[in-house]
């Protein structure tokens, strides 16, 4: 098994930029592996978490960027908690993930549409609703039999509330303000939303 990132072409303001982004210093990592031997979800990246880091490093933007591992990260922050260095590795991810978003690399879409659906219910609601984003993502992925066999016992335990629990005294007006303002900017900075 060859597992060798080979280098084809070399960005070297990437690095810079990602610090600047993510406010870390991703220069610090020594590759100790730590943020990879505590990831929860390591077993279905297809490139690790130490790996990432050292692709920032080496300026490997295609690789890092195109990855799917950057949209399979649970944002735990395991890695962050373990890293010696002291590097929020959490932080790294999501900032790679945006700018993959930014560029429309978006490698498993499935994430990004649960991502929508969950946003969706919180700028109405004031916070998530859990059967309107089940719903939500079910119309946008077309996944219509996903978990179905779950629903009846779910439901019969009254887990999952029919209706949802709106934030009271304006709160979820104002949520929904600043998530339209923040939608607005950034597209009037051309950056997708």
């Amino acid at each position: 098994m060859n597992d060798a990132i080979v280098i084809t072409q070399r960005d070297t303001v990437f690095m810079k930029d990602v610090d600047a982004q993510s406010s870390q210093k991703v220069s610090a990592c020594y590759q100790c592996g730590n943020c990879t031997a505590g990831c929860p979800a390591s077993f279905v990246y297809d490139m690790q978490a130490n790996q990432i880091m050292r692709g920032v490093q080496l300026g490997l933007k295609e690789a890092v960027l195109n990855c799917r591992s950057l949209w399979m990260c649970l944002s735990c922050s395991t890695c962050s908690l373990r890293c010696p260095n002291s590097i929020d590795v959490a932080a790294v991810m999501e900032t790679l993930r945006h700018m993959a978003r930014r560029q429309n690399r978006i490698t498993v879409p499935n994430v990004e549409k649960f991502w929508h659906s969950f946003l969706d219910t919180v700028r109405v609601c004031g916070r998530t609703y859990e059967i309107g984003v089940m719903a939500l993502y079910i119309l946008r992925s077309l996944r219509v039999f996903t978990d179905l066999d779950l629903a009846p016992e779910v439901l019969k335990k009254n887990k999952l509330p029919f209706m949802p629990h709106v934030v009271q005294n304006g709160g979820a007006a104002a949520i929904g303000r600043i998530m339209r303002r923040y939608k607005e900017r950034a597209e009037r900075e051309g950056v997708r939303p």
